[in-house]
């Protein structure tokens, strides 16, 4: 039985972004023999404490509780045969961990899937950037034996400090995201989200409300994920996010928005709620930014509007159109599920993890690849993200 060691901040099934990258793939590691361990940072009282303004001493309690976690991880690993490290091993700008680990003749396998070299802080933790250093990535990713990413930006930009770089896209569970049917008086259009990021969902609020003059009671608007949320003019109440109901969440509206601003943070995400959406069987209406572009096919799977007047067409259209929301909502559901689910990914991941232990080619399981590697066909790209 192989064993690896996963260096992540959050707890098991706490953030999504872990659950995507690999946590959903742990079942499937261990019929494969493949052994999982996840060291987190964080513990649920660690996340109230992280996220609140202020709270200093708390704070520095979590740093130093992290670099005692991190120094016990070092004495572990050689018992592993593989370390992945999702995004940082600290929440600091120190690389103390990734220099040490990457001497002590265990591979280091790194995963992100943001633009994680852009400083992109909560508001309760603005005071803190100083910690946080722009160049940091740039110096964790040469120590690592090989880089996987969720997207071609992200890819590209790795490729410059990396040689074994791999597009490993976030995945969904469609056997847990499944369509559920729906039935209500109202189409609704709706956004998932946090408090941190609604901020998106108001980019495209004059279309909002032009087609709430032109629709009336035909419509409503529903935000989840922000419970403070309130927006009297266009009658949204926020809803807050239940992990236990995330597919009937995802189920009770019917299109999907995601407005994205394009810079260079935007263009480095994976478009997960809008696969999120499609894996539910709704219509994704997403920005025409980075990743969104590689999701859909404009018309037949989804929607990747230019500018406020085709938004508006866009979601008249499927407003007005019962027989295209249903039959854009089954071209997206298949577009996961051959693209963008667990399964249809993990033979690959699998291939990748065993490489990178060393399995021998005779021990492994030899999938077709879905994904090729990505270096040359990312040259072009770099000048974008340099």
């Amino acid at each position: 039985m192989k064993r690896v060691l996963f260096i992540a901040h959050h707890r098991l099934d706490r953030a999504p972004g872990q659950r995507y990258r690999f946590e959903q793939y742990f079942d499937w590691f261990k019929e494969n023999g493949i052994e999982c361990v996840l060291s987190n940072l964080l513990d649920e009282e660690d996340d109230r404490n992280l996220y609140k303004r202020r709270n200093y001493w708390n704070k520095f309690k979590i740093a130093l509780k992290s670099w005692s976690k991190r120094r016990k991880d070092l004495k572990r690993i050689k018992d592993f045969d593989l370390v992945v490290i999702y995004r940082e091993a600290k929440i600091t700008r120190g690389i103390g961990f990734e220099k040490r680990a990457s001497k002590m003749g265990v591979p280091m396998l790194f995963d992100f899937d943001d633009a994680i070299w852009v400083k992109d802080m909560s508001a309760g933790n603005k005071w803190l950037s100083f910690l946080k250093s722009s160049n940091k990535i740039q110096r964790i990713l040469p120590l690592c034996s090989h880089v996987t990413a969720g997207n071609k930006y992200l890819a590209a930009y790795a490729s410059q400090f990396n040689d074994n770089v791999s597009i490993v896209p976030s995945t969904i569970d469609c056997t847990k995201y499944v369509p559920l049917g729906r039935s209500s008086d109202k189409i609704t259009i709706g956004w998932v989200g946090s408090h941190t990021t609604v901020k998106h969902f108001e980019l495209v609020i004059n279309v909002y409300k032009k087609l709430l003059k032109t629709y009336g009671e035909k419509i409503e608007f529903k935000v989840i994920g922000d419970p403070l949320y309130e927006n009297k003019e266009l009658g949204i109440v926020g809803e807050p996010w239940c992990n236990e109901k995330e597919v009937e969440l995802f189920n009770s509206i019917d299109i999907g928005v995601m407005p994205l601003e394009e810079d260079a943070w935007t263009k480095g995400k994976c478009g997960m709620k809008g696969l999120l959406y499609m894996s539910v069987g709704k219509p994704a209406v997403m920005s025409a930014v980075g990743m969104n572009c590689e999701i859909v096919s404009h018309g037949k799977d989804g929607y990747v509007p230019v500018g406020e007047d085709e938004w508006y067409s866009v979601l008249s259209e499927l407003i007005e159109n019962e027989s295209l929301r249903k039959e854009v909502g089954e071209q997206a559901r298949t577009t996961i599920l051959e693209r963008f689910s667990t399964v249809s990914q993990q033979d690959y991941l699998l291939e990748i993890y065993q490489k990178a232990m060393g399995v021998k080619p005779e021990e492994m399981l030899v999938p077709q690849p879905v994904n090729p590697n990505p270096k040359v066909e990312l040259t072009a790209e770099l000048d974008s993200v340099a």
